[in-house]
């Protein structure tokens, strides 16, 4: 596996120093991609001190203004986080999570994505992701420094590295993120196109629904091309039957 296949995900960073250490556990576990999406402060001399010898990472550091231009054409996309969440994720363990990382980023490009430091991911943010994975610690006191998460996740996926771990033979890498979105919006069109509308009490879940059981699903580009060839026989035959009805026949009868 290159180090390339696989980026840390920094969202929203406030204190530059942590940045810089970050880059720093990162280098110490061989991982060498690093991607900030809308630090607050970078570059900046605090986030080069704390690096303290990793400036090569930061120097390479990519910063972007949204997410998804940081994680647009990955597979897996794993998210770290300390809160409970209100809708089912799958959640794993860190070290269950590094296998995963590590196996798909043999395939196709992987992101790990650490929130902000007083606030962590957004629910939005989370959804990006197919996996939460979780640093066991103690239930009183949770929550961890940004940079002790990184490196705590970095010696995880170090581990897996050395463990071997390989995707089966001819498997097929997961969807990216850009082909799972045109998935989502291909549904969504047919959906509006069958009037299948969300019938939930507040009438606004039901994208977002379909939207979570289908990163858990964690398709691969396979999988979500036959999805949306079925899409596509639904609008053609929609389509047919329109014009028969505008000539008319009756759809039913064929005549």
């Amino acid at each position: 596996m290159h180090a390339a296949d696989l980026r840390f995900v920094l969202v929203g960073t406030q204190h530059p120093g942590n940045i810089g250490a970050v880059a720093r556990a990162m280098k110490n576990m061989a991982l060498e991609r690093l991607v900030l999406v809308r630090p607050r402060e970078f570059p900046h001399p605090e986030a080069s001190a704390r690096a303290s010898g990793a400036d090569d990472v930061l120097a390479r550091a990519q910063v972007v203004d949204r997410l998804d231009a940081a994680i647009g054409d990955c597979g897996l996309v794993v998210a770290t986080t300390a809160r409970e969440r209100e809708y089912n994720h799958r959640v794993v363990d860190v070290r269950e999570a590094a296998a995963r990382i590590v196996a798909e980023a043999a395939r196709g490009p992987v992101a790990v994505l650490f929130g902000a430091e007083r606030t962590g991911l957004s629910n939005e943010e989370i959804d990006a992701a197919h996996l939460l994975a979780r640093i066991p610690a103690n239930p009183a006191y949770t929550s961890l420094n940004i940079a002790m998460a990184a490196q705590l996740t970095a010696y995880e996926i170090h581990r897996a590295r050395g463990a071997r771990v390989e995707p089966a033979p001819g498997s097929v890498p997961l969807a990216t993120v850009e082909e799972m979105e045109r998935f989502f919006e291909h549904l969504d069109a047919v959906l509006a196109e069958i009037d299948f509308r969300d019938r939930t009490t507040s009438g606004t879940h039901l994208k977002q629904r379909l939207r979570r059981l289908f990163q858990r699903a964690e398709m691969d580009q396979n999988e979500v091309n036959i999805l949306r060839g079925v899409l596509a026989a639904v609008q053609g035959k929609r389509r047919i039957a329109g014009s028969k009805r505008a000539g008319g026949q009756d759809p039913a009868r064929g005549t």
